[in-house]
């Protein structure tokens, strides 16, 4: 992992928590336990502060950003950042899942047990309220989550994903 302090910020980060060899973490950053960050994901907090909960995935070739003086990232607590997605100054409830090559941008506000399509563009300032299920470009409500859907993607990924840095820190 690399790991760069920029402006007297270091990356923290909590216990039980799973890097690749590849991934990036610089300067103002607070993550949890028993998070993961795989292979080429960035998470850049240069410019403004990332905070990230407990149990989160962030995938392969993910990019998490924030906006200069105006916009921090949030992330909660059991989410699934999907590969190559980019999350950018905006705030994520827990338990959602952010589905691969989606874009989610400055200002939004994506609250808790929802899902982000893959391949959705979530527009600055777009408010996906709580259990909802957002997809296309731009990203529109498409249904309600499921306790089906909850249970069978948004909290299996989000357990899956911790059992494969298992894997991985006992090679």
């Amino acid at each position: 992992m690399l790991l760069k302090t920029v402006n007297g910020k270091t990356p923290a980060y909590g216990s039980g928590c799973y890097f690749a060899e590849n991934a990036t973490l610089i300067g103002d950053i607070v993550m949890g336990d028993d998070c993961s960050v795989w292979f080429q994901a960035v998470i850049r907090g240069d410019v403004n502060s990332i905070t990230i909960g407990d149990r989160v995935n962030i995938q392969d070739g993910a990019v998490i950003h924030a906006t200069y003086k105006t916009a921090p990232t949030i992330i909660g607590n059991e989410v699934s950042i999907g590969h190559n997605a980019i999350v950018h100054g905006c705030t994520i409830g827990d338990q959602v899942l952010i589905g691969m090559g989606s874009i989610v941008m400055d200002h939004c506000v994506i609250e808790s047990q929802s899902i982000i399509a893959a391949g959705a563009v979530v527009p600055k300032n777009t408010v996906v309220k709580r259990g909802s299920v957002y997809g296309g470009v731009p990203a529109k409500h498409l249904k309600n989550v499921s306790p089906e859907l909850l249970r069978d993607e948004i909290q299996r990924i989000a357990t899956s994903y911790k059992m494969y840095a298992g894997w991985f820190k006992e090679s």
